[in-house]
């Protein structure tokens, strides 16, 4: 038998025909996700990293959905995007190390803690299977832990990280619970300031009735059986709280969410609640009419919902002046990205690290970008630190908002237009507009190209960067990109 048939014999590890491919439009990583991130910011060197640099706070859906995409290219079957992806994500993490609050250094590049969150989404891919009645075959968990072994490989990690059989596997997997894992302060936030304040989706924007009423019941939910989830041996060592009924929930959920597979197909597609995850209400895209029609329905829902329930919700905020946000809803929504309060240069290099996703950019693009905004952070800090903490306060931004229009800004402007600007050719045509912001493109005053075409030129562009990082605009389309969890 030749050699090429041996491997035509051989299932893939990515792609169609891999384990993980039948897994991958599975409703049950609802759960699985959520428990993943909580075993991942358990360990002390993710969990400090996601504290100082990770946007899931006030922007957790963005997150979800960019995790959601990355995974979707790690685990195609186009061996080129795969390269890429890994390549980009490895300039991402390259970026992220520091310390802790008990000054223990943390290195998203260290290829142990790499390997524990390749370790963390296999072992809840498992576990979602267990815990729903329908576990995987032996064979059918071998190949699987095959598969995210070349994920991982993928990276270009050292090899002996992830242990070489599975029965090393599930050694390693105890001994990292056992004597690795903390009650950290990102867990902490994850399980119960997460759920308890989760920002509406996109969707349910300008809802706070409704999406009040369904987080009040949703959100303990989620945490309980987050909790019941986890490997008992932590509960107990990191002190989580196990209410009464709470694994009956838990096993109940997982259950539920398992019937979605007799649904039609498609109707709780992952991708599909990405793509409307990543929808503005200005797109061109026919869904984002639906999407609006729905929006509205909701709105009367909602108000009819205050007239005839007794509970009491938290009226929604006053409406800014047309056209502007405040200074400091500016500060809260835009800046701080992180949430901590404080706009830092964590806060934005997640702005540079959004920018470059939407524009897939290659590394000597994406350094430009990130160098732009470093030196605007420069910036900042010398016009608005007056206590010189490192850091800006939103009274201190407020004191001294207009220095946010400086040089530096500009140029961040200027090398944002040439990253969307892919063919050179000194203007943002509809495909180039779309590719950053993912909305209809709406110019009927920056001019016109010689085939008659609308184009967005540089000018145009920079003064409305400009506009929204300064002025405080709000309807543009910066506001889905930046400002929208």
């Amino acid at each position: 038998m030749s050699h090429a048939a041996n491997d035509s014999a051989q299932p893939p590890l990515f792609g169609p025909g891999s384990q993980f491919h039948e897994l991958f439009d599975d409703p049950r990583w609802a759960f699985a996700m959520v428990r993943a991130t909580v075993l991942e910011a358990a360990h002390p060197q993710i969990g400090a990293a996601l504290i100082d640099n990770s946007t899931f706070v006030i922007h957790p859906w963005r997150r979800l959905r960019n995790t959601y995409l990355s995974l979707q290219r790690m685990f195609g079957a186009d061996d080129q995007v795969r390269a890429k992806e890994a390549a980009r994500l490895n300039r991402l993490h390259t970026r992220l190390m520091g310390r802790d609050a008990s000054n223990r250094p943390y290195d998203a590049m260290d290829p142990g803690v790499r390997a524990w969150v390749v370790a963390t989404l296999f072992e809840s891919a498992v576990t979602m299977c267990r815990l729903s009645g329908r576990p995987l075959s032996p064979s059918a968990v071998d190949r699987l832990y095959g598969e995210f072994r070349a994920y991982h490989a993928a990276f270009g990690d050292e090899t002996g990280q992830l242990p070489l059989t599975l029965a090393e596997f599930w050694a390693y997997f105890d001994r990292m619970v056992e004597e690795e894992l903390e009650n950290t302060e990102a867990m902490r936030i994850i399980l119960y300031k997460l759920f308890d304040h989760l920002p509406a989706p996109p969707l349910l924007n300008g809802l706070p009735t409704l999406w009040a009423l369904g987080r009040a019941v949703v959100g303990p939910a989620l945490g309980a059986i987050t909790v019941a989830a986890l490997p008992e041996s932590f509960r107990r060592r990191a002190g989580l709280p196990e209410l009464l009924g709470a694994g009956a929930l838990m096993q109940g959920a997982y259950l539920t969410v398992d019937l979605a597979r007799f649904l039609p197909e498609g109707w709780l597609r992952p991708q599909n609640i990405a793509d409307l995850l990543a929808l503005s209400p200005t797109s061109d895209d026919p869904r984002a009419r639906t999407v609006t029609a729905l929006h509205e329905r909701m709105r009367r829902a909602g108000a009819l919902l205050r007239l005839i329930t007794p509970m009491s919700f938290r009226p929604a905020p006053e409406a800014p002046s047309p056209g502007q946000r405040s200074a400091e809803e500016f500060f809260r929504d835009v800046l701080d990205q992180t949430g901590d309060g404080y706009l830092t240069w964590p806060d934005l290099a997640s702005m540079a690290r959004e920018l470059c996703g939407r524009l897939d950019l290659d590394e000597p693009a994406e350094t430009r970008l990130y160098d732009a905004f470093a030196d605007w952070w420069r910036e900042l800090q010398t016009a608005l630190d007056t206590d010189g903490d490192g850091r800006v306060s939103a009274e201190e931004y407020a004191a001294a908002a207009p220095s946010l229009a400086g040089p530096a800004l500009i140029r961040t402007a200027e090398v944002l237009f040439d990253a969307a600007d892919k063919d050179g050719d000194q203007r943002i045509d509809e495909a180039e507009y779309r590719a950053l912001f993912r909305t209809a493109f709406h110019r009927d005053t920056t001019g016109e190209a010689t085939d008659g075409t609308t184009v967005y030129t540089r000018g145009a562009f920079v003064r409305d960067f400009l506009s929204f990082m300064s002025g405080r605009r709000l309807s543009t389309p910066y506001d889905p990109l930046l400002a929208e969890s």
